[in-house]
């Protein structure tokens, strides 16, 4: 039997094509052979992975995956249907894959925000310093800042109502999470440079903001 198994690379992922005489246990060795030697070719990656050629159930077609996995550097992060229009339905499926994957894990940004700066992310973000006065973060997720918070900060925009804002110190001028907003009273602040680690939530339509306690990490949902 000429090429068992053959595999296809997209710019979206890979194509594996089994041959319907092969038997399960067939196609696995097949498969791990066939990976192991192209695996300098394909390099590293998130790629969506299809199936064509033998009928496959859903746990051969995971049990597969992991095998891709386990002897390349290529990170499978989900496994589609095989139809015509082959590459755009794998580069969809890949793009809304990644982007639910970088909304629960985040983007890390490094500085302090000075009055009339603003960072703005199409995921969660990690802010590795101060957030001054005037200064804004924009984020469709989640925002955790370690540092201080004096400016805004706009989370789950978009309309993502159960993102949160989180601070080591927070004394905000404006919170906004989805389309509910909460401003600090007018009076002037001096900054506060204790350290009291707090979290910013919206619950019944109102933005309310705690000390950051286990059940407060609780009732996080990343989904």
């Amino acid at each position: 039997m000429k090429n068992p198994v053959r595999i296809k690379g997209t710019t979206s992922g890979l194509i594996i094509v089994i041959d319907e005489g092969l038997t399960f246990d067939e196609a696995k060795k097949e498969v791990k052979e066939k990976i192991i030697t192209s695996a300098a070719f394909f390099g590293k990656g998130s790629f969506a992975l299809a199936f064509e050629g033998k009928e496959l159930t859903d746990a051969e077609k995971y049990e597969l995956a992991d095998i891709v996995t386990e002897n390349s550097e290529l990170n499978i992060v989900c496994i589609t249907e095989s139809r015509p229009e082959i590459e755009a339905h794998m580069k969809k499926a890949l793009n809304d894959k990644l982007s639910a994957m970088e909304a629960n894990t985040g983007t890390f940004y490094k500085g302090t925000l000075r009055n009339g700066q603003a960072i703005e992310f199409e995921s969660s973000v990690v802010v590795l310093g101060d957030v001054n006065a005037g200064a804004q973060v924009v984020s469709k997720g989640n925002i955790i800042i370690l540092g201080a918070l004096y400016g805004n900060a706009f989370a789950g925009v978009g309309g993502r109502m159960n993102s949160f804002v989180a601070a080591l110190n927070m004394n905000p001028a404006q919170i906004r999470i989805g389309d509910i907003i909460a401003r600090s009273s007018d009076s002037i602040k001096k900054p506060d440079k204790t350290v009291e680690p707090k979290i910013a939530f919206c619950e019944d339509g109102n933005i309310y903001i705690e000390d950051i306690s286990l059940d407060s990490l609780n009732d996080i949902k990343l989904d």
